[in-house]
């Protein structure tokens, strides 16, 4: 809900407080305000002028040189609008003036013909769009005739208003009008409240009921229906501060009639129906509910097809509008309206709910019949219409109104102890303290010592229990007056425990490598719950846990993966034209080995990533880098390096994984996933690229870590870097030569690390050639070239020995 900061002060006496210091007010009490915007900004020298003369500028087409009146003096200002015309009162800014963006307005000479001053529109005052008449958007601004010529146009335009932007919960109904958050911010504030005239001065005899009457046949969803008659009503346009009104709150002003009911819809939160009473062709109102297939053509031009769920004022025969929702076609007011037909009514929130689901037409009204609107405020809003009406329209109101009445009007009583109060909030409020929030509240109450007997007014149907009261006392007394204390006990106060941190860690490697975090469904279809399973939860052969009750065919089982959802990422972002993409996740799968559930699965957290596209991509250095096995391979050796955990690599095949590019993540000979990349024929189906994965057992993980801190001086000593080839068997995986090379080597040999294979010419037939790099180094002293080659040599031995390879020449 939009909240004008000028419209709010017609009713409580804001002083000096800024729109700011107000906003954070509001937010601490429990309504949040999720932003000020400024209708425009404050300007001096900017008036109301009257364009005397209106010719056609002698040296230009396209310009107009108009004589404007500003009440001291006539100024003679060039005008390129198409708009101006002799007659008008215009927004006029003198020389001197400075506009918004810091434009000065000076005395000029254009094609030879001396300008002083500028005739303005609303956008050159900067006004944003949204707060423009829609006939003003272009052009400038044409005042109506009753603005006083030279007055400043700062308040005339409502220039110095703010806007809040209020987020009303549902529970909030009552803070859905102005006069509702007069009433929040009185007693924010602790001032009084001042409530509009509903005064109706009219002289008429005639009676209201003389003309129509009125007949409830739903009377469980309609429990009032008052019915005003306003005669000789003149249709014109609204006067300049509801407009103003209208548009801060983001309505826009159409004529006086709608505006009024707009304004009061706004003002008291209880909305009201025009209808031109001659088009309504009846002197009955009936409300019941629709037939099955009845019709009736809405506001908006579209015919709706109706059943016994909707509700409809007809006039004896045939429906004329949807309660609570639109009227129709048939009977709104036109420019040759002169007889009303005001409604006011309380419709039940439900029904409204139904048909606006049906229909689709949300609107300022049925959202407030939706979340309940005042019982007492309902015939006085049609009250306070009429009074507009009278003022603004030149209506003559006719005596009384026809009406049904079955409303219930009794208050909810409440009964809070201050006592049980301090008790819950851990406060020592004194009962004066009390007694004084229930006074700037508004809520009568009886006081017996420390007892408060209150009683609820119905704008606030949210308040039925002693809870509800006590958040009451709680935020007007003042959330950051009530006392805090640190909780007490063994628990360790804001800290993560070892596993949350442990995943926190993990989440910053992920993402500081470059890949995004992507959180996926739990559920899964059939297709996709067995696919891609890790091989050691495969093992147990798992069972998919179906729902009972799923909400649909693609989210009925108990994912075991997490990796479908994670390719379904892939693919909806590809079909966007996102080529590039490398995401993970972490969450948790569902294991159950029981064909008939008897109890719940097993979670297994697990950490999983998808990539695909370029891993590297610099076009200004030239340097593309597709994402292939050892990437991947790579970001798994990183993480568990951090770890300090220790894992191996074996080939393997799994299904829908590439049969030559897949390996097992194995840690002390126990399998705790797996990498690779995904079967190109599943990429296909899929619409991807060529996409690679990981998967990794978490819970395992988390199992072995130990987060002992440890320390390794820096060497003093020099390094010695040693580079060998072997020649070896195809057969003859790379990984076990390195780790046999490092044991080997043990403790001189800090490092082994692959840098080249080769196969192919000028090596014999099912041989390749591996080169490794080993750095020597001892942190007690400078090593000597000995021991170097000793170790070296036996390096050589062992892998002639257990591999027969031998050194490349």
């Amino acid at each position: 809900m939009y909240v004008s900061y000028n419209w709010l002060n017609n009713y409580v006496d804001l002083g000096d407080i800024s729109p700011e210091e107000l906003a954070e007010r509001i937010t601490k009490s429990g309504i949040e305000v999720e932003g000020i915007e400024y209708v425009g900004e404050k300007v001096n020298d900017v008036v109301v002028g009257q364009v005397l003369t209106c010719e056609q500028h002698p040296n230009a087409d396209k310009l107009n040189l108009c004589q404007v009146d500003v009440g001291t003096e006539t100024l003679q200002i060039i005008c390129g609008a198409p708009n101006v015309a002799a007659g008008q009162k215009v927004v006029v800014a003198k020389p001197g003036a400075v506009l918004p963006g810091n434009f000065k307005i000076k005395k000029v000479k254009l094609r030879g013909v001396e300008s002083n001053g500028m005739i303005c529109s609303l956008q050159e005052l900067g006004v944003k769009e949204k707060f423009i008449p829609q006939e003003f958007v272009d052009g400038i601004y044409v005042f109506q005739n009753d603005a006083e010529i030279g007055k400043n146009v700062t308040d005339l335009l409502n220039l110095n208003d703010a806007v809040f932007e209020l987020d009303i919960l549902a529970n909030r109904a009552d803070a859905l009008s102005m006069i509702g958050m007069a009433n929040e911010v009185a007693a924010i504030l602790d001032e009084q409240v001042t409530y509009p005239d509903e005064t109706i001065e009219s002289n008429e005899s005639e009676r209201a009921e003389d003309y129509v009457s009125v007949e409830v046949a739903a009377q469980d969803l309609n429990k009032y229906y008052g019915a005003f008659i306003i005669k000789d009503v003149v249709i014109k346009p609204s006067p300049l501060w509801m407009q103003n009104a209208l548009l801060a709150a983001g309505i826009r002003p159409i004529n006086n009639v709608v505006d009024i009911t707009n304004y009061v819809l706004l003002e008291y939160g209880q909305p009201l129906h025009a209808f031109d009473y001659d088009r309504f062709a009846s002197n009955k109102v009936l409300i019941r509910r629709a037939d099955e297939g009845e019709e009736i053509i809405t506001l908006d031009g579209q015919t709706r097809k109706l059943t016994p769920e909707n509700l409809v004022i007809t006039n004896g025969m045939e429906p004329t509008a949807l309660a609570g929702v639109m009227g129709g076609l048939d009977s709104e007011v036109t420019e040759e309206t002169s007889t009303i037909l005001l409604e006011a009514a309380y419709f039940d929130g439900t029904t409204v709910r139904r048909t606006v689901k049906q229909t689709g037409l949300r609107s300022e009204s049925s959202t407030r019949f939706e979340k309940g609107v005042d019982p007492n405020r309902v015939r006085k809003a049609g009250e306070r219409a009429c009074h507009l009406f009278e003022k603004y329209a030149n209506g003559n109101v006719l005596q009384g109104l026809s009406e049904y009445d079955g409303l219930d009007y009794a208050e909810k009583t409440v009964v809070i102890e201050t006592g049980h109060v301090n008790e819950r909030l851990g406060s020592a409020i004194k009962d004066e303290e009390i007694a004084s929030i229930l006074r700037r509240l508004q809520f009568e109450f009886e006081q017996d010592g420390s007892t408060f007997t209150i009683q609820v007014p119905t704008r606030r149907q949210d308040i039925t229990i002693f809870e509800d009261m006590l958040e009451e006392v709680a935020r007007i007394y003042g959330y950051d007056n009530l006392p805090y204390t640190l909780p007490e006990g063994d628990g360790q106060v804001g800290g993560l425990n070892r596993e949350q941190q442990l995943r926190r860690n993990i989440k910053s490697f992920l993402e500081g490598v470059g890949l995004m975090e992507n959180r996926t469904y739990s559920l899964t279809d059939e297709h996709n719950s067995e696919r891609l399973c890790s091989p050691e939860i495969m093992a147990k052969s798992p069972v998919p846990v179906a729902l009972a009750r799923p909400m649909s065919e693609e989210h009925k089982y108990l994912r075991l993966s997490l990796l479908p959802g994670l390719l379904q990422s892939l693919t909806y972002n590809q079909a966007r034209n996102q080529a590039n993409i490398a995401y993970y996740e972490i969450g948790s799968i569902f294991v159950s080995t029981e064909e008939k559930i008897t109890k719940q699965p097993e979670e297994t957290l697990r950490a999983a990533g998808a990539l695909t596209g370029n891993w590297v991509d610099h076009p200004w250095q030239g340097e593309v880098k597709p994402v292939d096995f050892y990437v991947v391979k790579g970001i798994v050796e990183g993480l568990f390096d951090q770890l300090k955990l220790s894992v191996q690599f074996e080939q393997t095949k799994l299904q829908d994984m590439h049969p030559g590019r897949t390996a097992l993540i194995k840690r002390n000979d126990q399998v705790i996933g797996f990498l690779g990349q995904l079967h190109p024929l599943l990429a296909k189906r899929l619409d991807l690229k060529e996409t690679y994965v990981f998967d990794i057992n978490l819970d395992a993980v988390f199992a072995d870590y130990e987060n002992e801190p440890s320390f390794a001086e820096i060497p003093k000593y020099p390094a010695i870097a040693r580079d060998i080839a072997f020649i070896l068997d195809q057969d003859v995986l790379a990984g076990n030569i390195q780790a046999r090379i490092a044991e080997i080597g043990a403790p001189l040999v800090k490092s082994v690390a692959i840098f080249d294979v080769y196969e192919g010419e000028h090596l014999e037939a099912g041989k390749k050639s591996i080169a490794y790099h080993l750095i020597y180094q001892d942190p007690e002293k400078t090593l000597k070239d000995e021991e170097v080659e000793a170790s070296y040599q036996e390096i050589v031995k062992t892998i002639a020995d257990e591999f027969n390879g031998y050194v490349r020449s």
